[in-house]
């Protein structure tokens, strides 16, 4: 048995990147955001939540970070970087993520760093304590 042939082609269209807008200062949603907007909202969320902690959230979503309580300064600056660019780099609007900076004071570490993405650059930056 023979299947036909088929000319009809796939498109794929991108939906847009329209999202709720997450108002952190007064802690409501209401409104939307899309394009850099919603990607800065979504690089905030992806550093905020523990990967793994959440069972309705998939596997590939989130930064760890638990585990590096009480590790060295030394072994806790690298893997902050790996971990970071791992976590963004699941979104497929981001391109890169660089530019890393660190600031340490006791038990506390300041990283501040670029994200490339499809809309343009945003510089972000996230608190690690361990």
């Amino acid at each position: 048995m023979m299947i036909p042939a088929s000319n009809n082609e796939i498109t794929i269209v991108e939906q847009p990147d329209n999202t709720f807008q997450l108002h952190r200062d007064r802690n409501v949603v209401f409104g939307f955001v899309d394009d850099i907007e919603a990607m800065k909202q979504a690089i905030y969320l992806i550093l905020s939540i523990e990967r793994y902690k959440h069972v309705i959230l998939p596997w590939s979503y989130g930064i760890e970070l638990e585990d590096l309580f009480g590790m060295p300064h030394s072994w806790v600056i690298p893997e902050v970087k790996r971990r970071i660019e791992e976590a963004l780099l699941q979104d497929r609007r981001v391109k890169a993520v660089n530019n890393f900076s660190f600031e340490t004071e006791k038990r506390k570490l300041l990283v501040t760093f670029r994200v490339n993405t499809i809309f343009g650059d945003i510089d972000a930056e996230k608190e690690v304590r361990f």
